[in-house]
């Protein structure tokens, strides 16, 4: 077997296991970083993986069905299958890394999805769903992975927030205040984590191009029924599940900053980048709440139906 270039590291078989530290002890040259991601079989997650690698980290690419990082996997990078609702799988992935690096340096918490819909039309089952996903997964590979972050003396912790986190807007109150709750616990986290040298950075994109707005759409399916109240915003519902995907920022173009942001010093603690996320903050600080809902209403449908039910 030929020896990879410096600073880069690469299973032979393309995949992530515990056999690749005797290919360490054989003179293969270790990079400085080793980042674990989750949701890497699109969008973000994927193109953070391709920037992290190409700047010589050692990348453990994951995402639920494995055969979705075969590309990935081509190119040399350590992919495993990793259910980030699985308590079983991610013991068993960081056990892995820390049997074949014996350190970890960067988790990336990227996995999620967008639960649309009015609310009182979701019933607890979609809640819970949302919030373990996008809420309880990332806390629990963070507890997992904290003990390896925290050896090294250095870590990060980039949980993918998103702006919808910080406006909420009609139609997406699930996915709004998952993202929010999310914001939340990250900002504990950096208070509590910095005693140990962990660092940790929110990432609050705006629209960024991904498979997002597809599954976001997905998820409506028989949300809205014969009888709902909003079956006259029917067009609306849609388009919010959509939004995410007009005038788009190029999932590459966050991830080579956020590759850059992740490998320094001190990276920033919350990094927004994206078509809308600015303006959204914005919105969300400084006008009133008043005039605040009455764009969010009438950009929704909802003063149209107010004025339907009078």
């Amino acid at each position: 077997m030929s020896k990879p270039p410096a600073n880069r590291f690469r299973p032979s078989d393309h995949t992530f296991a515990a056999e690749s530290l005797a290919q360490i002890g054989r003179g293969y040259v270790v990079p400085d970083r080793v980042a674990l991601i989750t949701g890497c079989s699109s969008g973000i997650g994927r193109e953070l993986a391709l920037a992290l690698h190409r700047r010589g980290t050692i990348v453990i690419a994951t995402a639920r069905r494995a055969e979705s990082l075969q590309e990935l996997a081509d190119l040399g990078i350590a992919t495993e299958a990793l259910d980030v609702n699985s308590q079983a799988d991610i013991s068993r992935v960081v056990h892995a890394i820390k049997t074949a690096y014996g350190r970890l340096d960067i988790l990336v918490n990227n996995a999620g999805y967008g639960q649309m819909g009015p609310l009182l039309e979701l019933d607890t089952r979609s809640l819970e769903a949302q919030f373990q996903t996008n809420v309880y997964a990332p806390m629990a590979l963070a507890r997992a992975c904290a003990p390896l972050l925290k050896s090294r003396g250095r870590g990060v912790i980039c949980n993918i927030g998103s702006v919808s986190g910080v406006l909420a807007t009609p139609f997406s109150g699930a996915y709004c205040a998952s993202k929010a709750a999310l914001h939340s616990l990250s900002d504990v986290l950096r208070l509590e984590l910095r005693p140990f040298g962990i660092r940790v950075v929110t990432v609050q994109p705006g629209a960024i191009a991904s498979e997002f707005g597809r599954h976001a759409e997905t998820s409506l399916r028989g949300i809205l029924a014969p009888d709902s109240w909003y079956k006259r915003n029917e067009e609306e519902v849609r388009a919010r599940a959509l939004e995410s995907q007009q005038n788009a920022t190029l999932a590459k173009d966050l991830a080579k900053r956020l590759a850059g942001e992740l490998l320094r010093k001190r990276p920033r603690p919350i990094l927004r980048y994206g078509n809308k996320s600015k303006l959204l903050p914005w919105m969300a600080r400084w006008l009133p709440r008043r005039v605040r809902d009455w764009l969010l209403a009438r950009r929704f449908g909802l003063r149209r139906l107010q004025l339907v039910n009078q």
